[in-house]
């Protein structure tokens, strides 16, 4: 599929509605358990993608899109929701995701960005040349993964508890 701004969009706008009627009011042992180890519960997941919006993809267009010469992204860091989000209920992250999101998406779509400026490239610290598109669309693919990752992580609190039906439930063999 080729990349489409507008169906990108539909997908961004949808991620915060989706997470919060997944997420919102359930107790602590549907929202704090992860898979174990260093792996992240769904409350990491909302607190990685709230640092998402302050910090990724808007700083990132306006790099590609400004006239600065040097067009090197900053270090994303991937783990700061674990310190940031320390003491925060669930139920306020929903909603600062969500009113970061709709801000974010009002002012992508105030870019009115044409074909050219969809081209323009930017560095990325870690994988080199990328151009504007390929953020959105990483944008994209990034929330949909994390939205598999909370169903996934929420799916396996029951792994022992559904018997013998593992072998059909993909989900707890992923």
């Amino acid at each position: 599929m080729e990349f489409n701004l507008d169906q990108s969009i539909s997908i961004l706008h949808r991620t915060p509605i989706v997470l919060k009627s997944m997420l919102q009011g359930l107790p602590k042992e549907w929202t704090h358990q992860n898979e174990g180890g260093d792996t992240w519960s769904p409350f990491d997941v909302v607190g990685h993608l709230i640092h998402g919006e302050k910090t990724d993809w808007m700083p990132r267009i306006k790099i590609i899109l400004s006239d600065a010469e040097d067009k090197t992204f900053e270090p994303y860091d991937r783990f700061a929701q674990f310190r940031l989000s320390k003491g925060k209920e669930l139920n306020d992250l929903l909603e600062e995701f969500e009113s970061l999101r709709k801000s974010n998406l009002d002012e992508l779509l105030s870019l009115n960005l044409s074909p050219e400026q969809l081209n323009r490239g930017g560095i990325h610290p870690e994988l080199g040349p990328v151009i504007l598109s390929e953020v959105l669309s990483a944008w994209v693919v990034h929330d949909l993964g994390h939205i598999v990752q909370v169903s996934r992580v929420m799916a396996k609190q029951y792994k022992d508890e559904v018997g013998p039906w593992p072998e059909y439930l993909t989900v707890l063999n992923s």
